[in-house]
């Protein structure tokens, strides 16, 4: 029986679990996208969600929050680059974009990236012809 067991498992204990999704968001972070299965993309965009909301309600708060679950590198980047994009959205930063399945096992991958790519330049001017 199933009791008190929230989310995936993938065969791991809490410990290797936990680093796994730190690896995972990490990587999505300094790339901007990952290619991994549909499963573990599904199990870390919450706390992806949850990461990108707490950066974009203050530097320094932020900081603090995000310390004890990204590296410096990370926290740096995120509050620095990837949390401004999404100023004007309430959720649903990322997407999973389904690449076909895997050879050797035939699980299903995914490449998961960011919704919103680059910030918009207001201030260039229209070229004129």
């Amino acid at each position: 029986m199933r009791k008190n067991v929230f989310g995936r498992q993938f065969k791991r204990d809490k410990n290797e679990r936990k680093a796994l999704f730190k690896g995972l968001i990490s990587s999505l972070i300094l790339h901007g996208r990952i290619k991994t299965t549909e499963d573990k993309a599904k199990a870390i965009r919450a706390d992806v969600d949850k990461i990108i909301t707490k950066a974009k309600k203050g530097e320094a708060m932020a900081r603090n929050l995000l310390q004890g679950k990204l590296p410096k590198r990370e926290v740096e980047k995120v509050i620095l680059e990837i949390a401004p994009r999404f100023n004007g959205r309430q959720g649903g930063y990322t997407r999973n974009i389904r690449i076909g399945r895997r050879f050797s096992d035939n699980a299903q991958m995914v490449l998961m990236e960011w919704t919103v790519t680059k910030i918009k330049n207001e201030d260039k001017k229209p070229a004129t012809t």
